[in-house]
């Protein structure tokens, strides 16, 4: 399941650093959360939840099957 966590993050990613900012992969739990860092601009940004939630976990979550959801760290 992390490689194509880090599949679906690579997708994203050109998004974030456009911006730059960045993500990165932290953990991924035996039960489908999955931990990710913010980096760069993408840390302070207030609109960062949205990036979060519209961004980053639709793409894993579209492509990766069995993960729930997704939380900065």
């Amino acid at each position: 399941m992390e490689k194509e966590i880090i599949m679906a993050l690579e997708k994203v990613r050109p998004f974030l650093q456009a911006d730059n900012g960045d993500v990165e992969l932290v953990e991924v739990s035996d039960d489908g959360i999955v931990k990710v860092r913010l980096l760069g601009a993408c840390e302070l940004c207030p609109l960062s939840i949205l990036t979060l939630r519209a961004g980053i976990e639709r793409s894993i979550m579209n492509d990766v099957p069995g993960v729930k959801r997704i939380e900065a760290v």
